[in-house]
């Protein structure tokens, strides 16, 4: 056999283009099967129709269409009212892989490699032989540019086919139909099931979704304030690895290392900066671009020595307790459940990435009550919805025993089985993902303990709703009796001996024994704008946050023998402003108002009161309340307060 010289080798190698590689696997960013396609080309197309509307500050209105053709081929259809794509723009975002604006910006974002929406139209030109059609409009009075776009995969560059002007009656915004080999009739439930999780974890944004029997779904706007945009960020000393320090060490602009350090990453101050060209042992005027690899290792090894403060976490846009609650209540009426409440971590960090878990949960009503809960899991505002198995937000749910809190887990470990809702969000500047294709959240320590704290937070709070409505429902019961019969044996007793009817005031504190504390929750509309000034002095207007009034009264009632003195905390929601309160209060935070509740004789009442304003009906629809300086055994309808 000759052999095969080095020389003839060479002539072999050549540069394989990333439109290329993607075309032979297709699987990796999930298009491996065609049920899988259909639901990832409409997550693409609906992710990158989010994205272009916040960041042009529009609240986002998206149709989606699917549209059967023949031998499994569908056509999508996916229209938004955002700011348009510029003409020379639209084939280098819809016909080139890897071509984006998010890829270097270390923030939040729901993509960044430039993917998406091209790897769509890529499988739907390499699975149908057709080519996507683009219509884009950017001013109201400007006619919209539609392109018809083939991708080259040789050179992974767009091939514009066809390109004219056309009337299109949006103001602004983007349109594009690509067909696409995609199973409807097993997908269907996917679709439905990604653009109602999606509307979920997006309130701001109304989606209507066509199937292609003309069956119209509306997923409704319930909030008409866009997200907080996420600010940009410089990279964190912990998160990065020695052969980037030492790529932007040679692309810097400082001259000396300590301004090297102070320009180039985040949360590097004087102190902080000193402290760690010391334990390298280098000197603070030194060049980094002459630097040698030693040199890198010891200042890399130094930043792990040092304790240097967590990012900003200006780069996260969380959803919010109220906006979390308010999408899950809206999404699940037809279930009518019993309590939803939900959960934020504070912000934290992994490897110098910011990270922050928001939880909810929904419990009771018409939810099944032997099967297992259902896992609603999302990453940066996006569905979650395969490799569910191998994601840490199951790894953590499954870790907790939930027995504690009611629900059925034989082993103490698994998903429990109950009437439940579980919902977990995780934004992050890099969320760690098992795939190219996003599907599930890799295992990560500090992520999977925030998810867990998260979780407990939320199931101490409905193991609470549920120990108070039951030792409510008992003592009210006892109490009802009460005071049915005794004032019937007064008045027989007081005929029968001639004497006056007694006061049965003290008979009763002594049978009951407890300090009752009942509450109850109304709204008012605001019908024109109101000026309300809070406790701290800010003045809002109560039409703007939201056009409702909060109400809530909590009669607490001494049914000890004993005058009672306590304090009361009642919690408030995040997004609430504080407006009148009865009596006056010893403390007002964001999270909570307290009051300490002077000597209540026995038999004796109070009454408290107060407003809130910035919410939406049924946003704060039951107080949770908590007593403080009194033993909680004594007490009905608050919970011990455990601290700040």
């Amino acid at each position: 056999m000759a052999t095969v010289t080095a020389l003839e080798l060479a002539k072999k190698q050549k540069e394989i283009s990333v439109a290329e590689f993607f075309e032979r696997n297709k699987h990796i960013l999930g298009f491996g099967n065609q049920t899988r396609a259909l639901v990832t080309s409409v997550k693409e197309g609906v992710d990158n129709s989010l994205d272009a509307c916040e960041e042009a500050n529009i609240l986002p209105d998206i149709y989606v269409e699917i549209q059967n053709g023949e031998d499994s081929e569908c056509k999508l259809i996916i229209e938004d009212n955002g700011p348009g794509v510029v003409k020379k723009q639209i084939p280098h975002i819809f016909g080139r892989l890897l071509y984006g604006s998010r890829f270097h910006a270390i923030r939040q974002s729901r993509g960044q490699q430039g993917i998406g929406i091209s790897a769509v139209v890529l499988y739907g030109q390499l699975t149908t032989g057709k080519h996507a059609r683009i219509i884009s409009k950017i001013k109201p009075d400007r006619p919209a540019i539609m392109n018809e776009i083939a991708i080259d995969t040789n050179k992974n560059r767009a091939e514009v086919l066809n390109e004219d002007t056309i009337h299109w009656d949006k103001p602004t915004g983007t349109r594009i139909e690509v067909s696409i080999l995609g199973d409807f009739k097993r997908g269907k439930r996917f679709v439905y099931d990604y653009l109602q999780s999606t509307s979920i974890v997006n309130p701001h944004a109304q989606i209507i979704y066509r199937e292609p029997d003309g069956t119209e779904h509306v997923f409704e706007r319930i909030c008409e304030t866009l997200p907080r945009k996420p600010s940009e960020i410089k990279p964190h000393p912990y998160g990065v690895e020695l052969g980037t320090l030492i790529k932007m060490a040679k692309h810097t602009k400082a001259r000396q290392l300590n301004s090297f350090l102070k320009t180039e990453f985040s949360s590097m101050g004087d102190r902080t900066t000193n402290a760690v060209i010391e334990k390298a042992g280098l000197e603070k005027n030194l060049n980094p671009k002459t630097m040698t690899r030693d040199q890198f290792l010891a200042l890399h090894k130094a930043f792990k020595k040092v304790k240097i403060m967590a990012p900003s976490t200006d780069c996260l846009s969380p959803i919010g307790e109220t906006l979390i609650k308010r999408s899950l209540k809206h999404e699940t009426q037809e279930i009518s459940p019993e309590f939803i409440v939900t959960a934020s971590r504070p912000a934290s960090v992994y490897s110098g990435n910011p990270f922050q878990v928001e939880v909810g949960l929904v419990y009771g009503g018409k939810l099944p009550k032997d099967e297992p809960v259902k896992l609603l899991r999302f990453a940066n505002r996006v569905p979650l919805l395969y490799q569910q198995g191998g994601c840490v937000i199951t790894s953590a749910i499954s870790s907790i025993d939930w027995r504690r809190y009611g629900l059925n887990q034989p082993s103490g470990k698994g998903i429990p089985t109950g009437p439940a809702i579980f919902l977990a969000h995780v934004s992050s500047t890099l969320i760690p993902f098992t795939s190219e294709s996003k599907e599930a959240i890799a295992d990560v320590p500090e992520i999977e303990n925030e998810i867990k704290l998260a979780f407990r937070e939320c199931a101490r709070k409905v193991q609470q709703h549920i120990h108070k409505k039951v030792r409510r429902a008992k003592t009210r019961e006892k109490f009802d009796l009460i005071t049915r019969i005794l004032p019937e044996i007064a008045k027989k007793s007081a005929h029968m001996l001639n004497k006056p009817v007694p006061v049965l005031d003290p008979i009763i504190t002594k049978i009951m024994d407890v300090v009752w504390i009942e509450d109850a929750v109304e709204y008012e509309e605001v019908p024109r704008p109101m000026v309300q000034t809070t406790l701290t002095g800010e003045t809002e207007s109560m039409e703007k946050k939201g056009g409702t009034i909060t109400k809530s009264r909590i009669l607490v009632v001494n049914y000890k023998q004993t005058p009672q003195k306590f304090n009361l905390y009642a919690l408030i929601p995040e997004d609430a402003i504080v407006g009148t309160v009865t009596p006056k209060p010893s403390k007002v935070t964001d999270r909570f108002i307290k009051w300490n509740l002077d000597t209540i004789p026995s038999a004796s009442k109070v009454d408290v009161y107060f407003e809130l304003a910035g919410l939406e009906k049924g946003d704060f629809d039951e107080n949770e309340l908590y007593v403080e300086n009194i033993n909680p055994a004594y007490v009905i309808g608050a919970d011990k307060w455990e601290g700040d």
